[in-house]
């Protein structure tokens, strides 16, 4: 048995947590695409009622922190229903939100859009190309490596300049926007060997379009309770074409580092070749 635990090297089997991470993110979040853009999947609901419900321990830690929404939408034949749906983010009555019908497996949910900087299926390669470099790191295959390596820095590289230049192309209308409320969840209890409860710290913010006010969460956060203040002022991105709000419009930042990524990729693969050729 010491045997087996001194010829177990813990560093190998720890270069493959990364990459399967990774992986695991992208395949979840490629399931949720898929039934997104399911045929007949989606419609758009009006908002008819909005409750937050929020319940405290006996030393007013937060237990529940969401919002039950009544959301009403027509069904394929012509008729109104409604939905009781358990939400994190606020929404105003009457407007309107994207609604993922749900299956008889699966609860109705409101569709939240979120610029991603690799989309599900880049993180899915990306994260498979991971394994596969810790897998021929500890086999000591340096060119196997280095191929992997190679093409995930050019992938990642490019990834992040075409994400750029998509928003870029978008002519994304700047919007002001008002932070009315902190949504704050919990992720970890005090515990014995956790001191203090954690919480993630959310804005939501209230914004006026088409002449009707719109209220939503925003996915930036902070693990600060002070990093968020109400009556602070932000600016969020509507996309005409789509009728999406956006958190985010081109950075120049993200071509800027899209750029480096790809030219130590490029850089990378060439170095390959070249020790290939000598």
């Amino acid at each position: 048995m010491n045997d087996l635990f001194q010829s177990l090297d813990l560093s190998k089997i720890f270069l493959y947590i990364p990459g399967i991470l990774i992986f695991l993110v992208g395949s979840g979040q490629v399931k949720k695409w898929m039934r997104i853009r399911r045929k007949g999947a989606c419609t758009y609901a009006e908002i008819i009622k909005c409750e937050h419900i929020v319940r405290k321990d006996s030393k007013d830690r937060n237990i529940y922190n969401y919002y039950d929404i009544t959301a009403e939408y027509t069904n394929e034949d012509g008729h109104k229903e409604k939905l009781l749906i358990k939400s994190p983010t606020e929404y105003a009555k009457g407007q309107q939100a994207r609604l993922y019908k749900g299956t008889k497996n699966e609860q109705p949910f409101l569709v939240e859009e979120q610029e991603l900087l690799f989309n599900p299926f880049e993180l899915l390669f990306g994260g498979a190309l991971l394994i596969l470099l810790a897998m021929e790191q500890n086999r000591n295959d340096e060119t196997a490596a280095m191929v992997c390596l190679t093409l995930l820095l050019v992938g990642a590289g490019i990834s992040l300049i075409i994400n750029y230049v998509n928003l870029k192309k978008k002519h994304l209308v700047p919007i002001k926007a008002e932070v009315t409320d902190i949504y704050e969840r919990q992720i970890s209890k005090e515990s014995k060997i956790i001191k203090g409860a954690k919480f993630t710290y959310y804005p939501i913010v209230q914004f006026m379009l088409d002449n009707k006010r719109h209220v939503r969460r925003c996915f930036i956060n902070s693990s600060s309770k002070n990093s968020f203040k109400k009556g602070n002022r932000m600016t969020l991105y509507y996309d005409e074409k789509t009728k999406t709000v956006l958190e985010n419009h081109a950075r120049v930042g993200v071509l800027i580092g899209g750029i480096i990524v790809l030219c130590a990729g490029l850089l990378a693969g060439a170095s390959l070749i070249a020790v290939g050729i000598a």
